[in-house]
């Protein structure tokens, strides 16, 4: 399991992370940066703050598993798929159940409490599904199917 701790961990279970001193990484996603708080590269499980500049669009995906996102600052828009319009605002939490699918986009931007069961699949234009790396995303996470089954 991956996450930023800091030198104060209590025990063998308790890991502060203090993302105050985490830099802001790049996504792939114009406008779109990341601290990642939490990865587990077994199962997939990712708890993230998501720093999103005015009008940054998060792409057509969908999400394998539920999705939490508390709304910090700004808001999160759906601006495609069946929630479209849908607003998530400052001091707002939105849940989304496995298997739904949409664009989303920040039109003032946004900062973002994210916490993801398994990687979402993003739809490229040329077919091709990936994860938010970019990465084939049933070679990278096909494995997580079995643990979905018993989790979700």
């Amino acid at each position: 399991m991956d996450a930023v701790t800091s030198p104060q961990t209590a025990d063998q279970h308790s890991h502060l992370v203090q993302p105050a001193t985490m830099e802001w990484q790049k996504t792939r996603f114009p406008g779109c940066e990341a601290k990642t708080l939490l990865f587990d590269r077994g199962t997939g499980l990712m708890t993230a703050l998501m720093r999103f500049a005015p009008g940054s669009v998060l792409p057509d995906h969908e999400h394998v598993g539920i999705e939490q996102s508390y709304v910090i600052e700004g808001a999160l828009v759906d601006k495609e798929g069946p929630a479209k319009g849908i607003a998530c605002k400052a001091g707002e939490f939105i849940w989304r159940e496995a298997g739904s699918r949409h664009a989303a986009w920040c039109p003032d931007g946004a900062l973002i409490l994210a916490i993801f069961q398994v990687p979402n699949k993003f739809f490229e234009a040329d077919g091709r599904v990936v994860d938010a790396a970019g990465q084939d995303w049933d070679e990278t996470w096909g494995h997580t199917a079995a643990q979905r089954g018993r989790s979700v």
